[in-house]
């Protein structure tokens, strides 16, 4: 088991060759520099989907168009599995969200925080960190880590603790996330994801094939096949917001 205390900065820093360390004589600095090399890499995302999620009060399973870059910008269209039309349209500017509720003939708007990817997945998760779930990079937050080195299954998992909870993340021998969890300081969860399936894009970066989101309400997880992503792609001008066109206000949960 190793020890070490991180550096705040560390999380988002991409650090040099030492992250490329990996099995029984890795540590967690290895690990989580890994990581924020990863992350810092994500500069556009751009996915195809099939998500299996709630949608108001019932379960939902259709395509999903994704795109996104760093800085709480991010567009999903959910569309509708009985045509190709949108379902619902949500749009995060970096400051402020749009969106638009077809089947209801509704509209919501608000400021960029956890609760926006919720207005219509029902999962709650800032749209930065959907972002880099999505991409498999999840965020790490700053602490004291240790790791140990599971031998049988060729798995690093990492412990950090620090003033945001805990959280623990589970990496194979290709350092691809298998699992990662936050929990509060109270201990209550806040969120988990787990990934299978990974493959590298045309950019050669290690993306999951398949992703759950589960967040403090298990009922209200988000199971993802992700059917293309590309990552680094030129995104239109313009993609992160609409114009609201004066419709009722939806019921569901808003910031």
């Amino acid at each position: 088991m190793r020890r070490f205390a991180l550096i705040l900065f560390l999380a988002g820093c991409p650090g040099g060759g030492a992250h490329d360390a990996h099995g029984p004589d890795a540590t967690a600095t290895d690990a989580i520099q890994h990581l924020a090399a990863a992350r810092a890499a994500v500069k556009t995302f751009r996915a195809d989907s099939t998500m299996d999620y709630r949608f108001g009060d019932q379960r939902v399973k259709g395509e999903v168009i994704v795109i996104g870059t760093p800085g709480q910008h991010v567009r999903l269209n959910a569309l509708s599995p009985m045509g190709g039309s949108v379902m619902a349209d949500l749009a995060c500017d970096g400051a402020t969200f749009y969106y638009r509720d077809s089947q209801h003939n509704c509209e919501l708007t608000g400021s960029c925080s956890k609760d926006t990817i919720a207005q219509l997945l029902h999962v709650e998760l800032a749209p930065d960190d959907f972002l880099y779930l999505a991409a498999g990079t999840p965020p790490v937050i700053p602490g004291t880590a240790d790791m140990t080195w599971d031998a049988a299954k060729g798995e690093e998992h990492v412990t950090i603790k620090g003033d945001q909870g805990t959280q623990t993340i589970t990496l194979d021998d290709k350092r691809d996330v298998l699992r990662a969890e936050l929990k509060a300081p109270d201990g209550k969860h806040v969120w988990t994801v787990e990934n299978k399936d990974f493959t590298a894009t045309d950019g050669g970066q290690r993306v999951p094939g398949k992703t759950r989101f589960m967040t403090e309400n298990s009922n209200d997880d988000l199971i993802v096949d992700w059917n293309k992503i590309e990552e680094n792609v030129d995104l239109p001008q313009g993609k992160f917001k609409f114009d609201l066109i004066g419709l009722a206000t939806c019921g569901q949960k808003s910031p």
